[in-house]
């Protein structure tokens, strides 16, 4: 990572990726440093099709596993961790339109 870039980034065990954490407005922070910060979070973006797919899969599995439970505890602990799975593809998805949502912002400013 580029000097400086480290700090504005937070690892996020539950997603798997890292997530931007800007402690000063963005207006103040350099622009080399903002083009720095832009590209690693590009290429964390394009990480993110793939956790959501490895996510999916994991919630077919279990889906299958609850299928074929028949002990209502073990049924309603998979749908729990099927439940959580789901939450965060969904948490996946709205970091992956944040760039979006920033070229929007940029073309109508």
């Amino acid at each position: 990572m580029v000097s400086g870039l480290r700090t504005h980034f937070v690892h996020d065990d539950r997603l798997g990726i890292d997530l931007p954490k800007l402690e000063r407005p963005w207006e103040l922070i350099a622009p080399e440093l903002q083009a720095a910060i832009i590209a690693h979070w590009e290429v964390v973006r394009g990480q993110i099709p793939d956790r959501i797919f490895r996510l999916e899969a994991s919630i077919r599995a279990k889906q299958g596993e609850l299928d074929a439970e028949e002990d209502f505890r073990t049924a309603c602990r998979l749908n729990g961790e099927i439940a959580e799975l789901a939450s965060r593809i969904n948490d996946l998805q709205i970091w992956y339109r944040i760039q979006q949502d920033m070229e929007e912002t940029k073309r109508h400013s």
